[in-house]
């Protein structure tokens, strides 16, 4: 008899295969063929859908039916490790980009990544942002911490505009001859609110070095001659994304 593990990794099997897992007897083995048939699509058809509410707006690009058969692809060489779905579909991005269909669409790896960290944003723990009467607290030997959400992207496509273009009543993607690299911010404000939005390059360096417990007067540094400081405090300080201020480096 087999162990539950070995029997688990058979069952598992038999769910990407023809066979029917081990152990399965009837008196009508059509009837149970059948049967597990109707299992493993569904099975199937569920894991697509969860992909698909990962990625809405890869979905919107691609039409709902291309998105199904790339993601039945993708449950075939990356299926679930765990039960928790919400943890499946990092490899998604990667995946897309070895699709040779696609080549010419090399922004879709790069909205793919923008959607799978707004699944992290949105999952990730909670930190009450600071009182406004803190603010005035904030120096250059200030180390800043932000909200576990914030996540900055740098993609060679303008998929920030394009991930945008994709919501409802979103204004038109750039022309193709006005596309240019961006950077995009993720983060959460609040428990629910997770917003996408896109930075200019230098505020990225800022947030980069604050998220590595730099001092804000290095970090302005690291973040180079451009940085509109004013501008990246009054983005961080609009979302709610600074949680805590102090003198000295974190613990």
């Amino acid at each position: 008899m087999p162990s539950h593990r070995e029997f688990a990794q058979a069952f598992q099997s038999a769910l990407r295969d023809t066979a029917l897992p081990p152990g399965a007897h009837t008196q009508a083995p059509e009837e149970l063929t059948r049967r597990f048939n109707v299992y493993r699509n569904n099975v199937a058809h569920g894991l697509a859908q969860a992909l698909q509410r990962h990625y809405p707006a890869v979905t919107r690009l691609l039409g709902e039916e291309c998105f199904s058969g790339v993601a039945h692809l993708y449950i075939e060489r990356h299926p679930p490790r765990t039960p928790i779905l919400t943890e499946w579909g990092v490899e998604f991005p990667n995946f897309l980009g070895g699709i040779e269909t696609f080549s010419h669409l090399s922004y879709l790896p790069d909205v793919a990544r923008i959607e799978w960290a707004r699944s992290r944003a949105y999952h990730a723990a909670d930190l009450v942002p600071v009182e406004s009467s803190q603010l005035t607290q904030i120096a250059e030997t200030s180390y800043l911490r932000l909200h576990p959400s914030v996540q900055t992207l740098w993609a060679a496509t303008p998929a920030g505009s394009l991930w945008i273009s994709q919501q409802p009543g979103a204004a038109a993607p750039p022309a193709a001859e006005d596309w240019t690299s961006e950077v995009v911010l993720v983060a959460r404000q609040g428990l629910f609110d997770v917003i996408t939005t896109v930075i200019p390059p230098a505020t990225a360096r800022l947030i980069e070095a604050l998220l590595s417990d730099t001092p804000l007067g290095a970090a302005c540094a690291a973040a180079g001659s451009d940085l509109d400081l004013t501008q990246a405090l009054t983005l961080l300080i609009r979302y709610d994304l600074i949680t805590a201020i102090s003198q000295g480096r974190p613990e």
